[in-house]
């Protein structure tokens, strides 16, 4: 049976969780640049993880500076078959209470300039995305804060803004009025890039405060959202180290098979540096 490879994006900390065993560093090359750190991998019970603090450690990285197309492909070089990202969100819900945990089953993209896909430059590709997050890696997580008596939320909509500033307080209003359920600056396209890897993805939103909505309740400042977040970590660690057991060896969800129809570019006329360069990601299909 396979050995089950974890990939964990998220501030730092995560990496710091107890019981982790040959624990190594490692750089990974991508045909995209350098990924935001070296990798830290290591072993929990049977399980390998991966983790990679998003914004380096020190957090130098700004949301729109990060390089999330080798972020990704420097997980599937090192065989992640399931990440579980870690991020810190506003709440646009009343009932989404600050130190709450939400695991988000929609994104909506409101970037502005982050490239958000692996190909281009001779080679076109076009994956479904009507699904965005795992449901098995999602339903895992969900079930697990469950059992641990931790209050998570199931579904709802992630709202991706470019940042780095929070938003006006007129935003807020009319993101909520859109129905969205939290707001952040670093799943997207940190999920439609996992997907276009075949790699399961889905998100463990940290609520930190109520955004700027919230009128009977102070601005978000970052002194807020840090304190919140570290009180958040401990869940957040619970969680991945009970889920672990529960992910299993083998997938039979759509992630793991995404780009099997993706890619309309005839094979004789793609260039073969870009063969060379995504061969990790659709090698297996241009053959």
């Amino acid at each position: 049976m396979a050995e089950k490879v974890i990939g964990i994006i998220g501030g730092s900390g995560l990496y710091e969780m107890e019981g982790l065993k040959n624990v190594k560093e490692v750089k990974v090359k991508t045909p995209f640049g350098n990924p935001s750190d070296a990798y830290i991998v290591g072993k929990l019970g049977d399980v390998k993880l991966v983790f990679l603090p998003r914004h380096g450690r020190g957090h130098r990285i700004l949301p729109s500076e990060l390089n999330f197309r080798a972020n990704i492909f420097g997980m599937k070089k090192l065989d992640v078959e399931w990440i579980i990202s870690v991020s810190a969100v506003g709440s646009m819900r009343e009932d989404i209470k600050p130190g709450h945990i939400v695991i988000p089953d929609q994104f909506f993209d409101r970037t502005k300039s982050r490239i958000n896909t692996f190909f281009g430059n001779g080679i076109v590709g076009h994956v479904e995305f009507a699904e965005p997050v795992c449901p098995d890696l999602s339903n895992a997580l969900f079930n697990a804060a469950k059992e641990l008596k931790i209050t998570a939320h199931k579904g709802g909509t992630y709202i991706c803004i470019e940042g780095p500033q929070f938003s006006t307080r007129a935003e807020s209003r009319i993101y909520r009025k859109w129905g969205v359920d939290v707001i952040g600056m670093t799943n997207i396209p940190e999920a439609k890039l996992a997907r276009e890897a075949e790699i399961c993805y889905a998100t463990l939103a940290l609520s930190t405060d109520y955004d700027c909505w919230h009128e009977t309740e102070e601005s978000v400042t970052v002194e807020m959202i840090l304190e919140t977040l570290r009180n958040n970590v401990a869940n957040a660690k619970a969680i991945i180290k009970a889920v672990l057991p529960k992910i299993p060896s083998l997938r039979d969800c759509k992630c793991a098979s995404a780009m099997r129809y993706a890619v309309v570019t005839d094979k004789r006329t793609i260039p073969a540096k870009i063969k060379k360069d995504l061969k990790p990601i659709i090698g297996k299909y241009l053959e």
